[in-house]
């Protein structure tokens, strides 16, 4: 069989397209470390309000999806593969930052790109 790249790409994309609810115990921003070797992720707290926008539980605003938000984490967790660092957020965290199935399945799938990137060279562009 015949892997088409441009066929999975546009796949991907439509998949990336679609509606999820967020997670109500937070978001990550995923980056690399390269000097250390690992991948790391800063978790923020939110909560969602009745339009089911994410909003800083400290101040009531709405979260910006662009732009630069000037928020400290409350977490960071870090790995030296996405495997490791999956496991520390979904089994060792207590309690656990994640709600949502489809959440973890993207945080999945964001760690695997990170190590990637990490282990290539590549720059590293969180969806």
């Amino acid at each position: 069989m015949t892997v088409n790249t441009e066929e999975r790409a546009k796949l991907d994309h439509e998949l990336s397209s679609r509606f999820i609810e967020l997670d109500p115990k937070g978001y990550f921003i995923i980056y690399l470390d390269r000097d250390q070797g690992l991948i790391c992720a800063k978790h923020y707290t939110n909560t969602i309000n009745d339009q089911g926008l994410a909003t800083d539980p400290e101040t009531g605003e709405v979260l910006a999806c662009k732009g630069s938000l000037e928020r400290t984490h409350t977490t960071l967790y870090t790995g030296q593969t996405a495997k490791e660092l999956g496991i520390k957020i979904t089994e060792e965290a207590n309690p656990c930052p994640l709600s949502k199935f489809d959440h973890a399945l993207y945080l999945g799938r964001e760690f695997m790109k990170a190590e990637i990137a990490l282990l290539s060279g590549e720059e590293y562009i969180q969806d």
